[in-house]
């Protein structure tokens, strides 16, 4: 199982998610680092789950203002074996290329477009390529989202597997933050419609244990913040050395 530490970041800050409530988002106080600053919280992370991904929740663009750009380079130069994986409210795929066209080539060239459906406009961005030219072998990636058992999906994409992209985060708002445990329900109803889906779990994980149920029902990945800041998940021994900023 693969942890993927998530960046929660608004106004410049990163901030403690709980519950999918963006209005109520405070500054993070981690165990692992000092303040919330993107760069130093983005480095302790990746450097205690051993990680070479890094999932960016953009809170500003996500609530209809603009994508962080500032703080999408500093986190491409202080960490430079790092792929980011982006949801910054992309409605489509012209939004993805306006992005990557204004964080510079360097940057771009190590996003991978988190598509989120509360935010698409409609399904035809996951299967449309994106600069395939210059980026072969980039594929989205889909977030379907719900809260509170409603899903939030205004294009559709719930009922449209055919569609979906290799890879697909099962995203639980209502348990972000919250210590109620993983979805596991809804990561098995998204298996039985596409299984050969590699699965990415979001929300809910209190412990080690939580992540092992999560492997067993079939994820190959979640989606951490607040177990780690919290301290409830160890350290990761790096194999063969990281990529994730000074003592990876």
């Amino acid at each position: 199982m693969e942890w993927i530490p998530v960046l929660d970041v608004m106004q410049g800050r990163v901030v403690r998610a709980v519950r999918g409530d963006r209005r109520s988002y405070q500054p993070v106080v981690s165990v692992l680092c000092a303040g919330s600053d993107p760069v130093t919280v983005a480095q302790a992370l990746c450097r205690h789950a051993a990680a070479s991904v890094l999932y960016i929740a953009d809170l500003d663009a996500l609530q209809g203002g603009a994508v962080q750009t500032d703080v999408l380079r500093a986190l491409g130069a202080a960490l430079p074996g790092v792929r980011f994986w982006l949801d910054a409210g992309f409605a489509d795929v012209v939004a993805v290329r306006a992005l990557l066209a204004q964080v510079g080539p360097e940057v771009a060239a190590r996003i991978d477009p988190v598509y989120a459906s509360e935010s698409l406009r409609d399904t035809q961005a996951l299967t449309e390529r994106i600069d395939a030219a210059d980026r072969p072998g980039l594929r989205a990636i889909l977030s379907l989202d719900r809260r509170d058992g409603q899903r939030l999906d205004p294009a559709g994409c719930w009922e449209q597997p055919a569609r979906w992209p290799a890879r697909v985060i099962v995203m639980t708002l209502e348990r972000v933050g919250a210590h109620t445990g993983p979805d596991l329900d809804t990561l098995a109803e998204v298996q039985r419609r596409a299984p050969a889906a590699r699965l990415i779990g979001a929300g809910g994980v209190r412990g080690v244990d939580d992540l092992q149920a999560a492997a067993q029902a079939g994820a190959v990945a979640w989606l951490v913040a607040s177990a780690l800041h919290d301290g409830r998940l160890p350290p990761v021994r790096a194999q063969g050395g990281g990529g994730c900023g000074p003592g990876a």
